[in-house]
């Protein structure tokens, strides 16, 4: 259990979750073990320290991680092993299968024979353990408005683009509930964690309630890791589920038995539904649902065969009251996800970055929520920055405040702003920096020359500076140099002379013009280009 108050990030997502699934929606142990991947006992440990202190779920958002550390403290197993009676366990399978018979009255008779046995839940678990081991089938039996299980049906319909041609596969969403096999079919353009939320929030709506619990499979969109004891449930999903106060339940991998209720849904609605649209032809998914929803009703209508009446007249009888209230604002897609603070001050969130205030440490792990074109980030269950949306890879988005002093005066480092400091020299300086910026092919070569020139009018007067560059422009000195030099050489207080004309006349230089235009009574020697004419 002390794995819980290892780091931050998943783990106190955890433990949060369990408190919201105890104090709020008021689950067993056992379904809040095993919808979190927990063993029961560190369930029970953490709401009895919850409980004892009077610690409630309004109290638990308010808290920051550190906060709700300190307030239910760490708790450690500490328990020796102790070694109970083993129960007769083919016996008890036997005296199961009489009438009337209840695991729970075998319980009480084990309990007469050995008062120091095994109480009941590990009585009961101990069972469910070793029926498991004997490969026999377990027919589940589901209380109303207890589940929904949810899964993709294999087959697809598909779409055609009236314009182009072209076909896509349409993914059929089912959800069955448990008690009543009433059941919900749509169809939604991909898999995506968009499609697969707007699924259950449709389900939900159409059943008019939501379940304790929704049985769902591995699927990526899902659960991003999948683990028979501690799957890695999607933030995103998470999210959905506590704004529907509803637990999330992974199947274990490969065992379609778990969830055997979605199975045999899928298959009604392959057989009653996309066999009846197979000669159809669909150019929308709005138009496909509409044909989804007319066979809905009459599969939800269809008589039961060995049992009386339908799913919809169970539905209506047994499971509707049973459901939880849907909650007064439906819920809006936040993309949930983590990230690491790295050493620019900077989060990567889908190869853009985004600041987050320079004092969080390095390395330090933040929740990353998107909304619409909203990206808001938090630390320690705070948030801590707010972004515009950006699609960019590559790109930075930064906030002035999230930046050390020093390191906010250099991301205002400009052309402009290096003119606008050069007018406070002079018209040259200012001619000077202009030069500069246009013979240099990156601007930010300039710029710690730039800076140089601006530094030595603390040295210098600023008209001495403002004469330097004009001289330097001049002799076209386009550096921090030149202008250095003609100041500590007190060159900026003299004119500078015109230059020096090198052209020379002398009698025994002939110039360009003799070679273009040679004299007529004088022929060329050979060897200047033109041969004696014979």
């Amino acid at each position: 259990m002390a794995r819980l108050y290892q780091g931050r990030g998943l783990i106190m997502v955890n433990l949060r979750e369990l408190l919201r699934l105890g104090l709020v929606c008021a689950m067993s142990q056992r379904v809040i073990a095993k919808s979190l991947g927990i063993s029961c006992s560190t369930a029970w440990k953490y709401l009895a320290a919850a409980r004892g202190t009077g610690l409630t779920y309004q109290e638990v958002e308010t808290l920051t991680d550190e906060g709700l550390k300190a307030r239910l403290g760490v708790i450690h197993p500490g328990s020796k092993i102790t070694r109970y009676p083993e129960p007769d366990w083919p016996q008890i399978h036997l005296e199961l299968k009489k009438k009337h018979v209840t695991l729970r009255l075998l319980w009480e008779e084990y309990k007469q024979a050995n008062p120091a046995g095994y109480q009941v839940s590990q009585f009961c678990y101990r069972y469910q353990r070793w029926l498991k081991r004997q490969r026999v089938t377990y027919r589940h039996t589901y209380k109303s408005g207890e589940k929904m299980f949810v899964d993709y049906a294999g087959h697809t319909v598909p779409i055609y683009d009236a314009q182009t041609g072209k076909i896509s596969q349409a993914q059929i969403f089912i959800a069955v509930l448990g008690a009543s096999n009433y059941t919900f079919a749509q169809a939604y353009p991909n898999q995506t964690i968009s499609s697969w939320i707007s699924g259950h929030i449709s389900a939900y709506e159409y059943f008019g309630g939501v379940p304790e619990q929704t049985v769902c499979d591995n699927l990526k969109a899902g659960v991003i890791r999948a683990c028979r004891y501690e799957p890695l449930i999607n933030r995103s999903y998470l999210d959905m589920a506590a704004h529907y106060n509803t637990a999330i339940v992974p199947t274990r991998v490969r065992k379609p038995r778990d969830k055997a209720k979605v199975e045999c849904g899928v298959l009604v609605v392959e057989r009653w539904i996309l066999a009846a649209l197979r000669n159809r032809k669909f150019f929308s998914i709005a138009e496909l649902n509409e044909a989804i929803k007319e066979l809905l009703v009459r599969l939800n209508n269809r008589p039961f065969k060995q049992l009386p009446g339908s799913r919809s007249s169970v539905f209506a009888d047994l499971e509707q009251k049973a459901l939880k209230s849907l909650p007064q604002e439906r819920y809006v897609l936040r993309c949930a996800q983590y990230a690491t603070v790295n050493l620019d001050y900077h989060v990567d969130i889908d190869g853009h970055y985004y600041s987050v205030p320079y004092q969080l440490p390095q390395g330090a792990k933040v929740d990353v929520y998107i909304t619409g074109d909203i990206v808001e980030i938090l630390y320690d269950h705070c948030r801590i920055a707010s972004h515009k949306l950006d699609n960019r890879k590559g790109r930075h988005t930064t906030i002035k405040d999230h930046m050390p002093s020093n390191h906010a005066v250099y991301s205002s480092w400009n052309p402009e702003y290096f003119i606008d400091q050069a007018r406070v020299i002079g018209d040259n300086a200012v001619n000077l920096f202009k030069a500069m910026f246009e013979r240099r092919e990156v601007l930010e070569q300039s710029y710690r020359a730039c800076r140089g020139i601006l530094r030595l009018a603390d040295m210098y007067t600023a008209g001495r500076v403002d004469a330097a560059c004009g001289r330097s422009l001049k002799f076209r000195g386009y550096s921090y140099r030149s202008v250095s030099d003609i100041l500590k050489n007190g060159l900026d207080r003299h004119d500078p002379r015109p230059p020096v004309s090198l052209a020379l006349s002398h009698e025994n230089i002939r110039g360009k013009v003799y070679f273009i235009n040679p004299p007529q009574d004088q022929g060329l020697k050979p060897g200047f280009g033109s041969q004696e004419v014979q």
